[in-house]
């Protein structure tokens, strides 16, 4: 990871010697990242990809994530 500069963003565990630091803030990004797009795959149209074009997809995601964000506004 360091000769390609990245950042590690997932904490090691508490049994290896060796500690990395790790930038919280980018670690909590991430974690909403990954919640957003397991809430989305729970769309069978999206986990499953029937659509055949990119734009076609893409219109199903950004009406998924319109419900999903409706529904956490109605709560």
């Amino acid at each position: 990871m360091e000769a390609r500069n990245d950042v590690p963003v997932i904490p090691m565990r508490k049994s290896q010697r060796l500690r990395v630091v790790v930038d919280r803030a980018l670690y909590r990004l991430r974690k909403l990242v990954e919640r957003c797009c397991n809430k989305l795959k729970n769309a069978r149209r999206i986990a499953n990809r029937y659509d055949k074009t990119a734009e076609s997809s893409l219109g199903f995601v950004d009406i998924t994530s319109i419900r999903l964000w409706i529904r956490h506004l109605s709560t």
